[in-house]
């Protein structure tokens, strides 16, 4: 299971640049409109340090981290819904994210042209959730004659028709769905097959310069904008540079910068918080190896992300949690001090389980 992004802004915002940082792959980063002509999908590494101690620990060949898909598409301007400039015919690209990141401009630079002639977030943050939630109505618009149609004909269930039209009152009053959806009676698993970009978690960067990455008022300004949704603040430029430094140069450089963490690997870790995502960890001589699940989910559920045959024929799982096994430096140890369990189906996964399944396939 991998986490999609899909990154969405107005021209010029430094989408590609961030895309470039978070790949290191080559993005033309052009200082005009619709320099991104083609979609771009890259898939980078969740960082976690716990792998590269369960790989020492367990000499481990190789480290496999948890993902993340991330899909640039061309800036859009306002009127994309109606077809201006090119952003209408990417709207597609990121219909199937899982979530919706908002890149925002926060910097001024002369030198760098914005598309509405001023820097102004809250206006651009409005002009992308406009488009977006035009778009969806036209999604909506063209279906419901179907399903009216469909749900006489007895072809489909009331519910799809009644979530449809509950969506588009909602879309009609301006609002996304995700922002109202659990006030609403909108059934979920019908409202996810429609595949509305408003109905899915949004994400908000806000691309900084070196000193608006110091001005904490002006970031504690701009995330009540997007309140209650976090804010993730970066400067994609200087995240462009860090990632080309090794480890121990990178740290030295976010310490100078009197930061704690990369923009990179918090948006990584919004992204996965937002989608009520977490992993769960596998070790061995082979490989370390993270897994992407849902929060909730049980220990068979967990079993069938590796293969479908762990979930149909399991048993048992043996789990210890990172931490206890790091405090005793050993399965060995671990389980002479009762800290390695065996679960049934009905437990649910915590995040840094490491696990061991047992099943049967006949």
């Amino acid at each position: 299971m991998a986490l999609t992004i899909g990154i969405a802004g107005l021209p010029n915002v430094g989408k590609s640049t961030l895309f470039n940082a978070l790949t290191r792959a080559t993005v033309l980063a052009a200082n005009y409109p619709f320099a991104t002509i083609e979609p771009n999908v890259g898939v980078v590494p969740l960082p976690d340090s716990r792998l590269n101690e369960l790989a020492k620990l367990y000499d481990s060949q190789k480290i496999v981290p948890a993902t993340v898909s991330f899909v640039d598409i061309a800036g859009i301007v306002r009127g994309a819904s109606e077809g201006e400039g090119l952003g209408n015919q990417f709207l597609a690209n990121i219909r199937e994210a899982d979530a919706i990141c908002q890149v925002t401009r926060a910097f001024e630079d002369p030198d760098v042209v914005h598309v509405d002639g001023k820097v102004d977030p809250a206006s651009d943050i409005d002009t992308i959730t406009t488009e977006l939630v035009l778009a969806d109505l036209q999604t909506l618009e063209k279906m419901i004659p179907r399903l009216e149609k469909e749900v006489r004909g007895k072809k489909t269930e009331q519910v799809v028709l009644d979530t449809a039209l509950e969506a588009q009152k909602i879309l009609e009053d301006g609002k996304t769905i995700s922002s109202v959806s659990g006030d609403r009676d909108l059934d979920p698993d019908v409202l996810k097959s429609f595949q509305l970009m408003t109905s899915k978690p949004f994400i908000y960067v806000f691309n900084m310069d070196s000193a608006g990455m110091e001005d904490k008022d002006k970031q504690a300004e701009l995330a009540k904008i997007v309140a209650p949704a976090e804010a993730v603040f970066l400067d994609a430029g200087f995240e462009a540079e860090l990632v080309e430094l090794d480890e121990d140069e990178a740290r030295e450089m976010l310490q100078e910068a009197g930061q704690e963490e990369s923009g990179l690997d918090k948006l990584a870790r919004v992204g996965f918080d937002t989608l009520g995502l977490q992993t769960f960890l596998t070790a061995g001589e082979k490989e370390s190896r993270a897994w992407t699940i849902h929060k909730g989910d049980t220990a068979p559920q967990a079993a069938g992300v590796i293969h479908t045959d762990f979930e149909r024929g399991f048993i048992k799982a043996e789990i210890i949690s990172y931490d206890e096994l790091m405090e005793y430096g050993s399965m060995h140890e671990a389980r002479e001090h009762g800290k390695v369990r065996m679960e049934g189906k009905d437990y649910v996964m915590q995040d840094g389980d490491i696990v061991e399944f047992r099943f049967n396939v006949t």
